[in-house]
């Protein structure tokens, strides 16, 4: 029923299909204007996650401004007259920026060890390194020594000082649930717009400084609108590279303009209704689903060489039948191949929704939505303007047997013993492979090192304390006020009259041990940068105290008469006596060899348990590291369940299309084993396993066993008219064995055009989906067969 409806609806109606199309095409492509992108690092963190909320907690009860980071490496040394005068100039440039809050300097930290007037007026008429009349030298030294100041405002040489430049505050949306969804997609938009001309204004200005020494920006905000570029570049490349390879792909196979030109637009068709879907949708395309234009080309173009190949095969086979009629039974036979092809890659793709990241979702939907489109497209367009065209000139002159597919159609005739050893090689291989695979999250690593990201990064890294913030929250249990002790020396002159709050009296000995244990623990640890907490204040503090230790008294006296400009940027990041915590901040030095931050984090949790002794209660874990690190657990763990899951559903998908439990067994091994060579390849190499490149192995299953399904569907039709399994072999490896090498040819370079990007996990992406489709071709050319004419299973 439905094919007599489709030859009567489709097949017989190309004007009337092809004005639909056309109509379908004008209006999808005028929504593909609302195609947008989205680069911020919400796309990749879980839904839900509890450590992202509270976070934000953590951000809200500290305070923090968004900040870009610039390290500055003078020509000069750091306090010679020109290099000052230089970054005083370059630090009034930025601070000019409509956008700027505030850029603190090196120039802006205050000297207390720069005069002998008593402390209290010191903390009060600070003096810097900018002031007339200060010895800078001498001043240098105590920022080099400080323990606050020290890798952090300037590296431990003393030849790199860093630039914090905090962002004003964006207009938040009030009330947020009175706006419509596309109302705070426009807000998103403009801040993206806002952030990205900001990133460039800074950039102008740095360009303009690019002589007195070497500056390299860094941060979220620019990290993100890096990531935006890097992602408009890659679909453009991806887009334009893939295209032109198919454009290059399909004259070589055909050598006829009108078999380039009907493949191309169905293509063509397929991606420009797909953006105009995303566009109406708002899905927005993300680091990760970047390259869906270009899997979309790939894709739909294998479907269209199947067809195209079957076609072809059929005008040769039947010369006395017209157009129409070759038409028809091209689609006869080639419907429900493909749309098991289509059905299977769909499983695969649906696999990653299971996640709980949202850009690896959509990227699972999008595909979903892509393969049902190009489907549509190719069992329709294809066949209307093949319906259009002179019979004359769709003919092939030639048709040349693969060289290639008779080399390996040989191979499985007379070599199944050494094609099985090599399979078992193979399988042990793969298994040592996956036992080594570990997930890791180091951000340096995404990118290449010729990049800013990466220069930047590696500067902050090696020389201001590191890249990656974690957090350590000190919870204390409510207690009364302490008896507290004060010593003779120069805090007892300050003025001690009663403070109304009473704060100087949550400083208690326990709390503050508590602080420096934690904090001096951190510190020791070789992954760790540069730590801050109160307990650095009070260092600096004892080094002002002619190195004796303060009391607690003082500490509460020192808390109350410091000047509040201080207190804002030194001590409340660090303090909430309000609620009765510390802030305890430090950075991973990301670049690392051999750091492995789950096990870092889980180490940290275990010691501060069981080495310092605290309860489960009394610490908590926040950060950015804690972010990633969960993101990338819990998509290994659901990645393995998803790989199962597409295991078991492709393997029921062939039981219901052959109805033969034998042969679809036969079909899944070859595919199943290409997806876990790579995974052991990947193993092997020490290459860890990121958001992208963990998708690969059930991606590459979906895409790799539509060669089985096309293998064994036309064995199947051939056998029953040979009945002889080694002359099926033959003319299986001489017709659909040639389609199956040029489309998986057309998939490996499609795929190993992403390594054109710049970022490094998409490139792992490309090469690694493209060596498992090679190999799976391989394997569904040689091992395939090889089982069938062992087992037999189309019976003696």
């Amino acid at each position: 029923m439905f094919a007599q409806f489709y030859q009567n609806g489709v097949l017989k109606n190309p004007k009337t299909v092809f004005v639909l199309l056309i109509i379908a095409i004008l209006s999808f492509g005028y929504y593909s204007k609302d195609f947008r992108l989205d680069a911020s690092s919400e796309t990749l963190l879980i839904e839900g996650d509890p450590d992202l909320a509270y976070l934000k907690e953590v951000t809200e009860r500290y305070g923090s401004k968004d900040f870009l980071i610039l390290t500055y490496t003078p020509n000069e040394g750091m306090v010679t007259d020109s290099s000052i005068n230089n970054l005083l100039s370059l630090k009034y440039k930025i601070q000019s920026l409509n956008w700027v809050h505030s850029v603190i300097t090196l120039l802006d930290i205050p000297l207390l060890n720069n005069s002998d007037a008593p402390l209290q007026e010191r903390l009060e008429d600070f003096k810097t390194l900018k002031d007339e009349g200060v010895d800078r030298n001498l001043g240098f030294k105590e920022i080099l020594n400080s323990p606050v100041f020290r890798n952090f405002v300037i590296s431990e040489n003393g030849n790199t000082s860093g630039i914090i430049v905090n962002i004003k505050e964006n207009k938040k949306l009030e009330n947020i649930e009175n706006y419509s969804k596309e109302e705070i997609e426009a807000h998103k938009d403009k801040l993206k717009k806002q952030n990205h001309e900001n990133i460039l204004e800074i950039r102008q200005v740095i360009k303009s400084y690019g002589d007195v020494g070497k500056i390299y920006l860094g941060g979220i905000p620019m990290i993100a609108d890096d990531m935006m570029t890097f992602i408009k570049s890659d679909i453009v490349v991806f887009g334009l590279g893939v295209l032109l390879f198919i454009i290059v792909t399909l004259w070589f196979v055909f050598r006829k303009l009108i078999w380039v030109i009907v493949p191309i637009s169905s293509c063509l068709f397929s991606v420009v209704i797909m953006m105009g879907l995303l566009g109406i949708l708002g899905w927005k395309v993300t680091v990760i689903s970047s390259n869906f234009i270009a899997l979309m080309l790939i894709l739909t173009m294998a479907m269209n060489i199947h067809i195209s190949t079957r076609f072809l095969q059929l005008r040769k086979d039947y010369p006395a039948k017209n157009n129409f009629e070759i038409i028809s039974l091209t689609t006869n036979k080639m419907f429900w191949p493909i749309l098991y092809t289509v059905l299977t890659t769909v499983f695969a793709f649906l696999s990653l929704i299971f996640s709980g990241i949202k850009p690896i979702i959509d990227f699972g939907w999008m595909m979903t939505f892509g393969l049902i489109t190009s489907f549509i497209i190719t069992f329709t367009l294809l066949p209307t303007l093949l319906n259009f065209a002179p019979t004359k000139n769709i003919t092939l002159k030639k048709e040349q047997d693969s060289k290639i597919t008779t080399f390996l159609g040989h191979l499985s005739l007379n070599n199944k013993n050494t094609i099985f050893g090599v399979t078992s090689i193979v399988i042990i291989l793969s298994f040592i492979g996956i036992s080594k695979l570990e997930v890791e999250n180091s951000f340096i690593n995404y990118f290449n090192k010729n990049t800013e990201i990466y220069k930047g990064m590696k500067l902050i890294d090696e020389e201001l304390g590191g890249t990656t913030p974690l957090e350590v929250i000190l919870k204390f249990p409510t207690t009364e006020k302490n008896d507290v002790s004060t010593e003779d020396d120069e805090f007892e002159d300050w003025d001690d009259e009663e403070d109304e709050n009473d704060e100087k009296y949550w400083f208690t000995k326990d709390k503050i041990d508590k602080i420096a244990l934690v904090h001096n623990y951190l510190d020791n640890l070789p992954q760790v940068g540069k730590v801050i907490s109160f307990s650095s204040i009070i260092d600096v503090a004892t080094q002002l105290n002619n190195n004796k230790p303060l009391g607690t008294l003082e500490m509460g006296v020192l808390y109350s008469k410091i000047p509040q400009s201080i207190k804002t940027e030194i001590i409340d990041p660090y303090l909430s006596i309000k609620d009765n915590e510390a802030r305890i901040n430090l950075r991973i030095i990301d670049s690392q060899e051999n750091l492995r931050r789950n096990d870092l984090i889980n180490k940290i949790n275990f010691d501060l348990k069981n080495k310092i002794g605290l309860d489960e209660s009394e610490y908590k874990l926040a950060g950015v590291l804690i972010l990633f690190n969960n993101l990338l657990q819990s998509l290994f763990k659901s990645q393995i369940l998803t790989l199962g899951l597409v295991m078991i559903g492709i393997f029921i998908m062939f039981i219901i299309l052959f109805k033969n439990i034998k042969l679809s067994l036969i079909g899944v091994v070859p595919n199943f084993i290409a997806a876990f060579f790579i995974l052991g390849i990947i193993g092997l190499l020490g290459i860890p396993l990121d958001m992208m490149t963990i998708t690969i192995a059930a991606i590459t299953i979906g895409i790799a066993v539509d060669n089985s399904i096309h293998y064994i569907y036309r064995f199947k039709e051939e056998f029953s008219k040979i009945n002889d399994y080694n002359k099926t072999l033959k003319k299986c490896h001489s017709t659909v064995g040639v389609a199956i090498l040029n489309t998986s040819i057309t998939i490996v370079f499609g795929f190993s055009i992403l390594v054109l990007s710049k970022f490094i996990p998409t490139i792992y992406f490309g090469v690694f989906t493209g060596l498992a489709m090679l190999l799976a071709m391989i394997s569904v050319l040689t091992l395939l067969p090889s089982l069938i004419l062992t087992i037999k299973p189309f019976g003696k």
